[in-house]
């Protein structure tokens, strides 16, 4: 299964542009360390929620927008491997210096794939999740989760990632803990599913939400505290 680097970020509307340069340049240097895939990914979809959300989990202000992000790596070796190679890398220094978003209220964070299920294949839309699961129903979560993702890959989607937290930090201003009011014995989710197009997505979800299938089983976590929302994809490297 592959490992995850997760991030997400609060990016000034009118600095998409400079974002997607940014990360551009990111990607021919981080692909030379072993990262096999990057993607970044616009919030398009992102609501308010009652509990928690995207734009509250990076203090997001009216005039930014929240970007989800990833780099896939064969294993957890490689990943660290990559991420000491990066440190010392003057290039790498350079572009992190000339961030065009805050990058104290980005939240970062080292994911083991779980359910992996269907190719990578240049998505036409994304939908990001954060999810807060007890540790004690990892084997549940799972379940209900490959369950699911069956379902969804059934009515058009193309891959389903559910990757559990391994390397999850406190942050200063933000963090993926406090993102979901994670408890001490619950762990974090970055998960995340592909699609042709946003509108294969929105057709999708009805019939997803409409299945039975997916209410046979007892969530083994707390649906109220997910984070979530659509993405259009900007860079797929």
């Amino acid at each position: 299964m592959n490992y995850i680097a997760g991030f997400v970020a609060a990016v000034p509307a009118a600095s998409k542009e400079a974002y997607r340069r940014h990360v551009t340049e990111a990607a021919s240097v981080l692909k030379e360390f072993g990262t096999t895939r990057m993607v970044e990914a616009w919030g398009d979809d992102v609501p308010g929620g009652k509990t928690t959300d995207f734009k509250r989990a990076v203090k997001a202000t009216p005039d930014e927008v929240v970007i989800f992000s990833w780099h896939e790596y064969p294993d957890k070796t490689a990943a660290d491997a990559a991420y000491q190679t990066m440190m010392s890398d003057p290039r790498v220094a350079k572009i992190v210096a000339t961030m065009p978003f805050d990058g104290q209220r980005m939240m970062i964070g080292g994911f083991a794939s779980i359910v992996d299920e269907g190719p990578s294949a240049n998505p036409g839309y994304i939908d990001g999740s954060l999810v807060p699961v007890p540790v004690a129903n990892k084997a549940a979560y799972l379940a209900v989760a490959a369950k699911h993702a069956a379902v969804i890959r059934e009515f058009g989607a193309t891959r389903i990632v559910e990757a559990w937290g391994d390397d999850i930090s406190d942050g200063e201003v933000t963090d993926y803990r406090t993102a979901v009011k994670a408890q001490d014995e619950e762990a974090v989710v970055y998960s995340w599913v592909e699609w042709p197009s946003k509108q294969v997505r929105d057709e999708g979800w009805k019939k997803v939400i409409a299945d039975p299938r997916m209410y046979a089983d007892i969530m083994p976590y707390d649906n109220g505290r997910r984070v979530h929302g659509g993405f259009a994809p900007i860079l797929d490297a």
